[in-house]
C-alpha cells in the first residue's frame, strides 16, 4: 500500500465551512483531511474544465432515458 505525499499548509476559513467539513467527515467515517482534499480537488476540476460535471451529465442521460418520448413530442 502506498501513501500519498502530503504537504502541510496553513490557511483560514469561515467557521461554518470548517464545521460543515468536519460534520461530513464524521458522518462518513472519514478523516477531515481526506474530505478537505476531495473538496479542493473538486474545486480545481471545476475551475480547469469547461465541461459539465459528471453528476449533471448522468442526471441528463437518466432524464433522456426516462422521458425521451415526452421530449420528442414537446419538440414538435
Amino acid at each position: 500500500m502506498t501513501t500519498a505525499l502530503r504537504e502541510k499548509f496553513s490557511s483560514q476559513a469561515a467557521p461554518e465551512v470548517l464545521t460543515a467539513l468536519r460534520q461530513i467527515a464524521e458522518s462518513q467515517g472519514r478523516q477531515f483531511q481526506a474530505v478537505l482534499d476531495e473538496a479542493l480537488r473538486g474545486y480545481i476540476d471545476r475551475q480547469q474544465t469547461e465541461r459539465p460535471r459528471r453528476h449533471v451529465m448522468a442526471s441528463f442521460a437518466s432524464s433522456l432515458d426516462e422521458f425521451n418520448n415526452l421530449y420528442r413530442e414537446l419538440a414538435k
